[in-house]
């Protein structure tokens, strides 16, 4: 068994879920803890810090979506990894979840070596991510990657983690135009399918928090990022 110390939230409301998932994530050698409500997700959020967050959308007490957009405001769960795990495949619930702050968004049913491999998908990009230590400093915006952290003027910009990602990509390349798969494949990855109007939903957030004239969109080609 593979030994690790990261740690995933479940949160669903179906026992029988909580326990087959648990049960083949618990095998790979991943710490499991379970909430069975929204509320309960962001009590168990804060304490115990997990790198990952697997969490059901229709659920009573509280839906994923609302406490997604809580454990977002909490800045030191705002860089967790999360991923909506549902029934629910069309077009407008995936956006609504990657308006909440979503990092990902898989369909039920799936089968578990498929689970496995796209958990094992996430957590691989962000231990790629974390050793990286680059700053980029464009148009007066200094972006650190290793801190996520985003400073323009003397304001600092908060950002969930794939807006952050989708940033530093346009970013490190002014002037480049993004095709938009290759911007799914260098922000979600290959193993990751996502809704076509995900990064749309991703940029539109950027223009509100950035500025809109900073994100220039290639009509059926992609996005660039002009300084």
């Amino acid at each position: 068994m593979k030994k690790t110390q990261t740690k995933i939230l479940l949160v669903d409301d179906e026992p029988d879920i909580l326990e087959i998932v648990g049960y083949n994530l618990s095998q790979e050698g991943y710490q499991i803890v379970t909430a069975s409500n929204g509320k309960e997700a962001i009590l168990k959020a804060q304490k115990e810090m997990p790198d990952l967050i697997i969490m059901d959308v229709m659920m009573a007490e509280m839906d994923g979506m609302e406490a997604c957009e809580n454990i977002r405001k909490i800045p030191e769960l705002s860089n967790v990894i999360i991923t909506f795990l549902t029934a629910r495949s069309e077009d407008y619930s995936q956006v609504a979840g990657f308006d909440a702050g979503a990092d990902d968004y898989i369909t039920k049913p799936i089968k578990p070596k498929l689970l496995v491999s796209k958990v094992k998908a996430l957590l691989r990009r962000t231990v790629e991510e974390t050793v990286s230590n680059d700053t980029l400093n464009v148009g007066g915006i200094e972006i650190n990657r290793e801190e996520y952290k985003i400073i323009k003027g003397n304001e600092e910009i908060s950002l969930p983690r794939k807006e952050f990602e989708l940033f530093y990509l346009l970013a490190s390349k002014p002037g480049k135009v993004f095709k938009r798969d290759e911007i799914l494949d260098k922000v979600w990855g290959n193993e990751v399918v996502v809704g076509g109007r995900t990064i749309d939903v991703h940029i539109r957030k950027l223009r509100e928090k950035i500025g809109e004239e900073l994100f220039k969109t290639i009509k059926g080609v992609g996005y660039k990022f002009e300084v």
